[in-house]
């Protein structure tokens, strides 16, 4: 919920047009489907897919009828930098239960997370849009691009760096907690301050708090209409909440009801390594439910167990 108050803030202020204006804008045209991967990692850190994509499609209708570039090659960079954060780079809902299951070290992850998340997005978003685009001809267009395309643009824009600052404000708190124990005396006041702020709970806290002030009261909203944009971007977050309920529910039934027991035994009789196992099982639910999210709690919720019992 936090996540999603921050990339309200996001909208509303108008950070995300200069987020995406700005990079476009110093890229050039040769190389504005790149310029729309790296829209789309910035973007999808603080917001959930869904909300990223809603976000960015005006610009990409427009970007495209300005620039008389295809839809797919600003379209395909974009959905596949979302889909990586978003399954990739905690705080997203999913990663964090994969976190809690495998007890994994959150500054690690992200770090981790963006090396191997990066070429992953190029390779399935400009890379493979260059490739496919030639291939598939889309004819017309539909009223919606009208009316995406004459999105009006925010005329006072926050400034680009204080935007991206605070979109990696938390990000920046999660790595001080990482290295806590190797900055200050373990079990000092440093050190417990350190930990304390990044904790991933309050260093979103601390974001999103610093949010309201730099892209709310110092863009001119009031108390009031803050208040409303954070009562306006809970709703669908119930939505998430509910697939991370029914992905942890259905992985503890796997485990409790002993299904997911043939499963891992056969695995582990074939000597697949548990990264293996921990991929497929996410493959087999993530084709037919379509949700990274209910993917990655299912299967951490059954190789972790596992995991943990190997290394106990």
């Amino acid at each position: 919920a936090l996540g999603t108050m921050l990339g309200k803030m996001l909208a509303e202020s108008g950070g995300a047009d200069q987020i995406a204006l700005t990079i476009t804008r110093v890229a050039g045209n040769g190389r504005i489907s790149w310029a729309m991967m790296v829209i789309g990692l910035l973007i999808g850190l603080p917001v959930f897919f869904e909300v990223g994509f809603v976000l960015l499609i005006p610009l990409v209708f427009t970007l495209a009828r300005r620039t008389s570039t295809p839809m797919l090659l600003l379209a395909l960079p974009i959905g596949a930098a979302l889909s990586v954060t978003h399954a990739m780079i905690p705080p997203h809902p999913a990663t964090l239960l994969a976190l809690s299951a495998y007890h994994a070290d959150t500054g690690r992850t992200i770090f981790w997370g963006v090396i191997i998340g990066t070429p992953i997005a190029a390779l399935a978003g400009p890379i493979y849009a260059k490739f496919i685009t030639p291939r598939i001809q889309i004819a017309g267009h539909a009223g919606l691009e009208d009316q995406f395309a004459s999105k009006d643009v925010h005329e006072n824009l926050p400034p680009f760096s204080i935007t991206v600052l605070t979109i990696l404000s938390r990000f920046l708190l999660m790595l001080l907690g990482s290295v806590a124990d190797l900055v200050s005396q373990p079990g000092s006041t440093a050190n417990t301050i350190l930990h304390f702020i990044g904790n991933t709970d309050i260093a979103l806290l601390l974001a999103t708090i610093l949010s309201f002030y730099v892209l709310g009261q110092a863009r001119g909203f009031s108390r009031e209409t803050i208040l409303r944009f954070t009562n306006e971007c809970l709703g669908p977050t119930a939505l998430i909440m509910l697939l991370v309920g029914a992905g942890g529910g259905f992985a503890r039934e796997l485990v409790d009801s002993g299904v997911s027991k043939p499963i891992t035994d056969l695995a582990l009789g074939a000597h697949v390594p548990l990264l293996v196992l921990a991929w497929l099982l996410a493959v087999v639910v993530r084709v037919p439910a379509g949700s990274a999210t209910v993917a990655m709690s299912t299967a951490s919720g059954i190789v972790g167990p596992i995991l943990l019992h190997s290394h106990g």
